[in-house]
């Protein structure tokens, strides 16, 4: 028999079909991760290549006060968030029923309005140092002492209470989710409370606070607004002097792969950290525990230390710029604050649809797919919540402003119209860094919705004849709607108070409430600012009362 005859026996292999699904889930993953890989590209190669300039000036500065303030904002907000879980998860003792939610109320502020407001109440022309001179009779800055107040000391401060909260929600379930049986055994030993806090609640929960820490330390990495009025150089405020003052767009990406490297490096220990820890209930008898009642002066010196940490995150700051609000009242009626009010409400609003929706969309067409490659990718997106906005910034504008003029010369050679820049140029960019940047949250609350999902339900819809779309949209969609909903609330709120991102990317004369509070508050204009930064906080608060009833 010839090859020719035998070649119809031979079966041929099956092209490769790749659904429509699967394609746009792994589109959304390039686009997701494309400015992190544009940063590291333009990083290596620059224009201008100013890494010998770079090494020799300013980069040891930025990088070891970067280095100080994140070490030193994990430690005490790690140490505040981790003992007022440990108080809240194991006594009881005046208002602590209230302050176990209160003390979540700082997530609601961002760290930069907390520092625009303690600026305006310790400064020289304050009310502290007003009233300082007036009870004491001094005249002038040289009669007395005063902190300085803005300074690397400050800036911890501010970013640790307005940070702590990370920590303390998962330490504070980490606590509560210990058995009675290693408490009780610990007191046979002899152990006192500092000895079960350290011996047995403190290891048991260090996956937890390490977690929760990584959080807070590339928070503050991430951070614009408060080290620039603060004066702290670090590498996020280096790449908006690079980028804005020298511009030079390679030397800013050069410094935003620094920051990168370092970002990665937390993510990488924290995972390392939890890598060989393993802990097992070993008994089918699992009690909860029950919290204790501190004596007077205890429970008394307990309020105390968690209403120190409330008051600095939250009535400290909410309380002046609620001040400064009321005292400029005619301002809410402001032209300005409507148009930064619109922005934000549009630009965050489409951003947040948009991410989620796709987020759902890359889940499901994953989960479809049933391939290693797009599971391996899936992860993956969730890179851009640990980049820094400035990082995302450099990463997004430059490659599309090369695709924006690339488009603008062929329509006008073809046309003879000159379109202008239509993505830089408006506020796709903002829409763009929004969704890389908080993509994580979508994509974690879809990922997670259908995975509480029988697939028995989606199989019996495909088996009557349903296509893959149906079942999304008839099966999927109000099972999933709850967590979808959250995840819409949680990703607007981001983009409201997401301000590095937004500073370099906004279209000219495009101010959102962000924006608007860092600007007039950088002009030592707390009163113009106070009505947006009011504003900021009341959307912050609907984040804050969804997530403590989640967590109830």
């Amino acid at each position: 028999m010839s090859d020719a005859s035998l070649s119809k026996y031979i079966r041929k292999p099956l092209p490769l079909r790749i659904s429509p699904w699967s394609a746009g889930a792994m589109l959304i993953a390039a686009l997701v991760m494309m400015p992190i890989a544009a940063v590291v590209w333009i990083a290596f190669n620059p224009s201008d290549n100013i890494w010998p300039h770079l090494l020799s000036t300013t980069l040891p500065r930025y990088l070891r006060n970067t280095l100080v303030l994140m070490t030193s904002v994990g430690v005490l907000a790690g140490a505040v968030g981790t003992g007022a879980a440990w108080l809240i998860a194991r006594y009881r003792f005046p208002l602590s029923r209230w302050l176990e939610w209160l003390l979540l109320l700082p997530l609601a502020i961002p760290a930069y309005v907390g520092a625009y407001a303690l600026v305006d109440l310790l400064e020289y022309a304050g009310p502290v140092q007003t009233g300082l001179r007036g009870l004491m009779g001094w005249q002038s800055a040289r009669d007395y002492w005063f902190p300085e107040i803005r300074s690397m000391g400050a800036a911890v401060i501010v970013l640790s209470a307005a940070l702590y909260p990370y920590i303390y929600l998962l330490a504070r379930t980490a606590f509560r989710e210990q058995s009675r049986a290693t408490e009780e055994v610990a007191m046979s030993l002899g152990a006192g409370a500092l000895g079960r806090f350290f011996r047995v609640g403190l290891p048991l929960a260090r996956p937890a606070i390490a977690a929760g820490m990584a959080i807070a330390m590339m928070e503050t990495v991430n951070d614009f607004g408060t080290v620039d009025y603060f004066a702290v150089q670090t590498l996020t405020t280096g790449i908006f002097s690079v980028w804005l003052e020298s511009n030079n767009a390679g030397g800013a990406a050069q410094l935003a792969s620094v920051v990168l490297v370092l970002v990665i490096f937390l993510v990488s220990m924290e995972k390392l950290s939890r890598s060989k820890t393993r802990f097992f209930a070993m008994s089918n008898r699992y009690r909860t525990i029950e919290r204790t009642p501190l004596p007077v002066g205890a429970g008394l010196l307990a309020t105390l230390a968690c209403l120190i940490p409330f008051a600095m995150g939250f009535v400290l700051p909410a309380g002046v710029i609620l001040n400064h609000a009321l005292a400029n009242a005619g301002l809410w009626a402001d032209p300005d604050l409507l148009s930064a009010l619109w922005n934000t409400v549009a630009v965050g609003g489409t951003a947040a649809a948009l991410t989620v929706l796709a987020a759902v969309f890359m889940v499901y067409g994953v989960r479809l797919s049933g391939r290693q490659l797009p599971r391996m990718l899936l992860p993956l997106t969730t890179i851009g919540y640990a980049a820094p906005g400035a990082v995302l910034g450099v990463g997004i504008l430059i490659p599309l402003a090369t695709v924006d003029n690339a488009l603008a010369d062929a329509v006008e050679a073809l046309t003879g119209i000159d379109i202008g820049l239509i993505l830089t140029g408006s506020a796709v960019a903002l829409v763009l860094a929004y969704g890389v940047r908080f993509f994580a949250i979508a994509q974690g609350a879809a990922d997670a919705a259908m995975g509480r999902i029988s697939p028995s339900l989606p199989m019996a819809a495909r088996s009557l004849g349903r296509t893959r779309g149906q079942v999304l949209g008839q099966i999927y969609a109000p099972l999933i709607r709850g967590s979808v909903g959250s995840a819409l609330l949680l990703v607007f709120v981001d983009c409201v108070k997401e301000l590095p991102a937004t500073l370099l990317l906004r279209p000219f004369n495009f101010d959102t409430l962000a924006t608007r509070v860092h600007e007039q508050a950088s002009l030592e204009n707390l009163g113009d600012a106070s009505p947006a930064a009011v504003l900021v906080i009341l959307v912050g608060l609907s984040a804050v009362a969804m997530l403590a009833r989640a967590n109830r």
